[in-house]
């Protein structure tokens, strides 16, 4: 429509030539007078068009600013507006695990493949100040909301997070599950909470090179998420502050160093105020407190926690002290149990991406016909938990549980794209027993080593 209009125009501009070119020869009265009459119609033609094309011109330029911005990539499916302040986005993640274990005795069905994680991912914001994060998980036996929670940005310096989300503390459990350097996190993350329901400040200092988060939670024991309900009247409030001195300083081999040290502190009652178990890397219980232990008192945490990237080579590491004070009944004996834990994992990238907190990012894709691999990387990681010896045996059955375990770690993970991995891990733990602890634990998992073999085929987008 648009080259037929112009072309309209280009006719009767012609045409006006054409006429003018015309006055120039001689004619009788009659003649010039029709002329003319010619004339003003086509200059009346052309001042019409003329407007039309203006009007079409308005119209586009209306248009564009409401038509909104649609991406499609490995990174999800999102929905922008033209000015980027209203967005919304939806991503997934899904892990496929399969679970060996070796020298168990051969009494334990533990070995088969597990859907870890099947989570649907709704994330947007408005006004560009105002978000939200809603996470759905249909992995294991039930559907169960992971995150709901939508923040308020007032300045990088300072925004705040309301709902259920991750609280502060841990290192290696605040990263995101797609991009540990393991299939599972390691005996640490026993001792950190989880998901709890709260409200958090946080923001970005001095050009970037200190971050910090601090909240009220309802508080919850080692290793838990809430239950979307406070199972006391006490509330419990965490903290987490990190430099990254060099960030600025590109030419520094220190520039992707970041330490910190995070801590909650709080009060809790009853039973659901101590963790329901401590976990192996295989997912394997070794600790439980006797089911009628409860809490009763102050408990806090402290963690110093680093985490270093220079080119390939990716390093997190921390210690974390968990102090919570139980009674073996209602009325009995009021005691503090310190449990500690640290770890220390390393990671290489052999194919010479950059190692980064957020995962991997190949350069090529997986392609056959292409000749390309995507990405390599080989991990490793030492950690170790222990259980304080007071616990034994009046809140935990030393005949029943573990009070240490030593974990080592290797790994191999293959990026074939951004949205794709295949990861490979074998783990082995060697447990200790508090010195009360029979010759022949009562419990069949504890009677030798844990030696498990994880791999993960996982899609994250």
């Amino acid at each position: 429509m648009k080259n037929f209009t112009s072309r309209r125009l280009i006719a009767l501009t012609g045409a006006l030539a054409f006429t003018t070119a015309a006055f120039a020869e001689p004619a009788d009265a009659a003649e010039v007078q029709a002329l003319r009459e010619q004339f003003r119609a086509l200059e009346q033609q052309l001042k019409v068009i003329a407007r039309q094309l203006e009007i079409k011109e308005e119209a586009a330029a209306a248009a564009a600013p409401t038509t909104p911005k649609v991406t499609v990539n490995d990174k999800g499916f999102s929905i922008a507006s033209p000015d980027g302040a209203n967005a919304i986005k939806f991503r997934g993640l899904v892990q496929l695990d399969s679970r060996l274990f070796f020298k168990d005795g051969g009494g334990i069905a533990n070995n088969g493949f597990v859907l870890r994680r099947a989570r649907l991912i709704s994330e947007g914001q408005f006004a560009k100040n105002y978000g939200f994060q809603f996470v759905t998980d249909f992995g294991g036996s039930s559907v169960v909301i992971q995150d709901a929670n939508f923040t308020v940005a007032l300045d990088k310096s300072l925004q705040f997070k309301l709902g259920k989300f991750k609280s502060p503390v841990g290192l290696e459990l605040l990263q995101s599950d797609a991009w540990t350097f393991f299939n599972e996190r390691s005996i640490v993350t026993n001792l950190v909470p989880n998901r709890d329901l709260g409200v958090q400040a946080s923001g970005d200092l001095f050009d970037g090179t200190l971050s910090y988060a601090a909240g009220v939670f309802n508080g919850v024991a080692d290793g838990a998420s809430t239950t979307n309900a406070d199972f006391d009247n006490e509330k419990d409030v965490a903290g987490r502050v990190i430099a990254t001195p060099f960030k600025n300083d590109a030419s520094s081999p220190l520039q992707g160093l970041s330490f910190g040290v995070s801590a909650s502190s709080g009060r809790e009652k009853t039973a659901s105020g101590r963790t329901a178990n401590y976990k192996t890397d295989g997912q394997q219980t070794f600790f439980s407190y006797n089911a009628a232990t409860i809490t009763d008192g102050c408990n806090w945490r402290f963690s110093p926690q680093l985490d270093y990237r220079l080119g390939s080579f990716g390093a997190i590491g921390e210690y974390v002290v968990s102090a919570i004070n139980v009674r073996p009944s209602a009325t009995g004996l009021k005691t503090e149990l310190q449990s500690k834990a640290w770890q220390f994992t390393a990671g290489y990238v052999l194919t010479g991406e950059d190692s980064s907190y957020n995962g991997v990012s190949p350069r090529t894709n997986f392609d056959l016909s292409a000749g390309t691999w995507g990405a390599l990387e080989v991990v490793t990681r030492y950690s170790d938990l222990k259980v304080d010896d007071a616990a034994f045996p009046l809140y935990a059955s030393a005949a029943s549980n573990a009070d240490r375990a030593r974990a080592v770690g290797l790994g191999f993970n293959w990026y074939l794209s951004k949205a794709v991995a295949f990861k490979i891990d074998g783990y082995q733990t060697r447990f200790g027993f508090n010195p009360l602890a029979p010759a022949v634990p009562t419990t069949q998992i504890l009677r030798q080593k844990e030696q498990a073999f994880i791999s993960r085929f996982q899609l994250s987008f």
